[in-house]
């Protein structure tokens, strides 16, 4: 009974450590998906900022981009 009781116990702390980890491992992703939308801005101000010429390039990422924001937008609305 001592074992069972025992062993219960560690099931419990087991399972909230793995609560504990999956919060904090929704925080990484959050804010890995921050970062990567962060390095594209820098990305793509570069590309507007060192190549005038390129600007159609510029001006696809940009489009992309705001596709990108609509597609969020629509998946919060859901």
């Amino acid at each position: 009974m001592f074992l069972y009781d025992e062993l219960k116990q560690e099931n419990n702390e087991l399972k909230q450590l793995l609560e504990q980890k999956n919060k904090e491992l929704e925080v990484l992703k959050a804010e890995h998906n921050n970062l990567e939308i962060k390095y594209t801005n820098l990305r793509t101000a570069r590309t507007i900022s060192l190549y005038d010429k390129d600007i159609e390039n510029a001006k696809q990422r940009l489009t992309g981009l705001v596709r990108e924001v609509d597609r969020c937008i629509a998946l919060l609305k859901e």
